[in-house]
């Protein structure tokens, strides 16, 4: 039998040097593999993390948010009370330093600061036109109270006319501009581009939109407009109108009562205000100005439109609730708009 020799494991030493470096090699590759893997893991892992960090916090800002929210809608409860409590012998006066007043409710995690205003101590942009939605047409008693106001404001006759005019061009359904006003051919031919409203103002900051009313004269007339719900000739509370709102009586009287008398007019009110019409009429300067009839029936010791600012800060979060509220009826006052935004 021939046998076949079995090699033996050399024990050169030469061979053993050779194969050391290709297993460290190999060692060295793996290891390198193993952390670029846990270099990868740890930024996944850091990533993930930031994803839930991020959740956490959104849905955190969101909850925020929410209750803060849900706190100013509150409010409009506690509006409600006031408006209830100021009405309570049919007449609104300015007993308790309400109007315009802040008052600051702690809460949770923050403060709700609630104001209330009267919101008919203005005059009703709406009020230049009359009619319906789609059939606005030009209110000539509307109009000349405008004018009489620009007037009381010390502008002059032809920028007052131009005013007027385009207030109602951006009202009415009339696509033939008034003597100085404004139809869709004078906005388009602005850049960019536009057109007449149609319809009633939602918010008084419109007029910075329309023809004639540019920044400065905005600023002037933004204290005594306000743009009302409806078209009717605003109802003016002499018992919650001071000193700042002496041009509305100025405009009442067609300004045959200057703004000085009518200052005069508003320091002689008693102290509980007016209680009646009769004690208003006769005020000497009111029976020497001769007030027209539309202006008397204008004139009332209710107030009927009352606006809420409600500011809340919760946690982080900010809101601001505007609404407008009507108090026509007997009933609680009805809520007619809202907006989350200041109310310009």
């Amino acid at each position: 039998m021939i046998r076949t020799p079995v090699p033996r494991p050399s024990n050169r030493p030469g061979l053993a040097r050779r194969r050391a470096p290709r297993r460290a090699a190999q060692s060295g590759a793996a290891l390198l593999t193993v952390l670029l893997l846990v270099a990868v893991m740890t930024v996944l892992l850091v990533a993930v993390m930031d994803d839930i960090r991020f959740a956490l916090r959104r849905t955190g800002n969101a909850q925020a948010l929410a209750q803060a929210q849900w706190y100013a809608l509150g409010s409009e409860q506690l509006a409600r009370a006031r408006i209830h409590q100021l009405d309570r012998d049919g007449r609104t006066t300015l007993a308790g330093g309400w109007n315009g007043r802040p008052f600051l409710f702690p809460i949770d995690g923050g403060v709700m600061q609630v104001r209330l205003d009267d919101a008919s101590a203005c005059f009703n942009l709406n009020s230049v036109v009359e009619g319906a939605p789609g059939q606005w047409r030009r209110r000539e008693a509307g109009v000349q109270q405008y004018l009489a106001l620009l007037e009381a404001l010390e502008f002059d006759t032809a920028r007052a006319n131009a005013m007027a005019d385009a207030l109602v061009d951006w009202i009415d359904q009339d696509p033939h501009p008034g003597p100085a006003g404004a139809e869709d051919p004078a906005y388009a031919a602005r850049s960019p581009g536009a057109r007449t409203s149609g319809a009633l103002l939602a918010e008084a900051s419109e007029l910075r939109a329309i023809a004639a009313h540019d920044a400065a004269a905005y600023a002037r007339l933004r204290p005594h407009v306000c743009a009302q719900p409806e078209a009717a000739l605003s109802p003016i509370n002499v018992n919650t109108l001071q000193d700042g709102d002496a041009v509305l009586l100025a405009m009442l009287g067609d300004n045959r009562l200057d703004t000085a008398a009518a200052r005069r007019v508003l320091a002689a009110r008693p102290a509980g205000g007016w209680p009646d019409l009769q004690a208003f009429a006769a005020q000497p300067a009111i029976r020497a100005a001769g007030l027209p009839d539309h202006a008397l029936q204008q004139i009332s010791l209710r107030t009927r439109w009352f606006a809420l600012e409600t500011r809340v800060e919760h946690a982080g979060a900010e809101v601001v609730l505007s609404a407008l509220f009507d108090r026509d009826s007997q009933g609680p006052a009805r809520l007619v708009a809202r907006r989350w935004t200041h109310d310009e």
